[in-house]
């Protein structure tokens, strides 16, 4: 060990450089990239000189050089249309972005899931519901966000600024939007298909999240209900809710029936998805017992396919009716939501947001709300940060408060949802770290291990807490990376 620990620092000049120099080809990388749809604004100063009074044509002159670009970068035509629409949105709307891009800052990620965000800016703008500036003051609020976080993380944040910028109008849009939701299949070949289906983010999410619990299920079923996740398991904590509300102005809309420890065949504290009262009573055989020991040991199944497998047997033998209810009313996936107590109320009408992934409607919200079994406030200091809740208990209320404030998973980049998460002793409990909220936070397996003793002393991080809850990690390195909590409340 002590040999181990003497080779890795009489190496660590040369870790830190390859590192550096991986950084530095990845900011080349970009300039690149960034001079590549350049040269596609340039390409669309000549399809808009081709088109000018050739209305008749405008749409063969388009895919024609959509075709020819995707024909000579081998790139498919999908990618094309939107690296053609990024170009067009970035050079004529967005100069900041542009220079950022340019000088390297960001990525071509990053571009993307901004321009894709501001569409609706751009929308209030041409139909004169907002002013011109407005796109002015939604590259700047987004743009100092891209320059510290991931691209997946700054599309959440595009779409919240948006939606904060633009007000009730994304209300609108997600009621336009909901109508082109439908279902379709397309050959993939070797008798497999792609099943695709286009539906409000929310469900989506509900969705994904029920399967995720369920072939988590099937497999600790398979390997023993001692025995510990497996690899490809997304790992949860007995704290976790199944719908999580919260609201960001007085009101938060707290947790349904938590998911017992002790039985996690169970996604409702009365509601069973994966056993049946009849198939654990005395009078089944051993027979039986051993025919379905046989199966469970025979099972193979990787988590993608539990997945897909669930999938079809859930949409197969579903039997849609009236007394069954429709999608919320047996919402089963976990989704946190924040919403304005004035929202709430019914005093306006301004979005809610799905957390960690964009507006929400705000009748959706409500909807969830009045099937909601738990009420608590949140209290947030001037700069939109949860600082308090009203919660009975103190354990109970520090889990709130975590959910709340952390979101998702706290290792800088990582969008894992908090419920899928650890929640993590910063400074370690065992070596007298308190139990307090500016030492709590939710890490996923993934990154909790990260600190763990067991990690060698040469490969493990470490991490501190401020008291505004933002974490500073220290990596083997010897660099500092920093993950802020999300802010509640846009200011832009």
């Amino acid at each position: 060990m002590a040999q181990q620990r003497t080779d890795f620092h009489l190496d660590l000049e040369g870790r830190r450089r390859v590192l550096d120099a991986w950084v530095e080809k990845k900011r080349q990388i970009a300039v690149l990239e960034c001079e590549a749809l350049e040269l596609m604004v340039e390409q669309i100063g000549f399809h808009d000189a081709d088109v000018a009074g050739n209305g008749f044509h405008r749409d063969a002159v388009y895919r024609s050089m959509i075709a020819e670009f995707s024909a000579a970068g081998r790139v498919p035509q999908g990618s094309i249309e939107f690296a053609f629409t990024d170009a067009r949105t970035v050079s004529g709307e967005l100069p900041a972005v542009w220079e950022a891009f340019a000088a390297g800052r960001i990525s071509s990620g990053h571009v993307r899931e901004i321009c894709r965000a501001s569409a609706i800016v751009s929308e209030a703008i041409r139909n004169k519901r907002v002013d011109a500036g407005v796109m002015g003051l939604y590259e700047a609020a987004v743009l100092v966000f891209a320059e510290r976080e991931t691209a997946a993380r700054t599309g959440a944040h595009a779409k919240e600024v948006a939606a904060t910028l633009v007000g009730e109008t994304v209300t609108d849009r997600h009621k336009r939007a909901a109508s082109e939701r439908c279902v379709k299949v397309r050959s993939v070949g070797d008798g497999l298909a792609l099943l695709t289906a286009v539906l409000p983010e929310w469900l989506a999410v509900a969705i994904a999240d029920r399967l995720a619990q369920m072939t988590r299920q099937v497999i600790r079923n398979r390997a023993g209900r001692a025995s510990a996740p497996t690899p490809d398991e997304e790992p949860r904590t007995d704290t976790d809710s199944d719908t999580d509300l919260v609201a960001n102005s007085d009101v938060d809309l707290g947790d349904s029936c938590d998911v017992c420890p002790d039985d996690e065949g169970k996604i409702f504290s009365d509601d069973t998805f994966a056993t049946d009262p009849d198939t654990d009573a005395d009078t089944d055989t051993d027979t039986d017992a051993d025919a379905d020991a046989e199966n469970v040991a025979a099972d193979s199944r990787t988590w993608d396919q539990v997945q897909a497998d669930l999938l079809a047997d859930l949409l197969l033998t579903a039997d849609p009716s009236a007394a069954h209810g429709d999608g919320l009313d047996n919402i089963q996936g976990r989704v946190q939501v924040t919403v304005a107590a004035s929202t709430l109320a019914g005093a306006d009408g301004r979005p809610a947001d799905l957390d960690g992934h964009g507006p929400l409607h705000p009748d959706i919200a409500r909807d969830l709300a009045a099937r909601n079994t738990g009420w608590s406030r949140l209290f947030l200091d001037p700069h939109g940060l949860v600082t308090q809740t009203d919660t009975y208990t103190p354990t109970e209320g520090m889990r709130r408060f975590l959910r709340a404030r952390d979101q998702h998973c706290r290792f800088p980049g990582c969008r894992t949802p908090v419920h899928r998460c650890d929640i993590d002793h910063t400074h370690d409990h065992a070596r007298g770290g308190k139990t307090r909220l500016d030492n709590l936070a939710h890490l996923c397996r993934t990154h909790h291990t990260l600190k763990h003793p067991d990690i060698p002393d040469t490969h493990r991080w470490t991490a501190r807490q401020e008291r505004d809850g933002t974490i500073t990690w220290h990596s083997p390195l010897d660099r500092d990376y920093t993950d802020r909590p999300t802010r509640r409340v846009m200011f832009v």
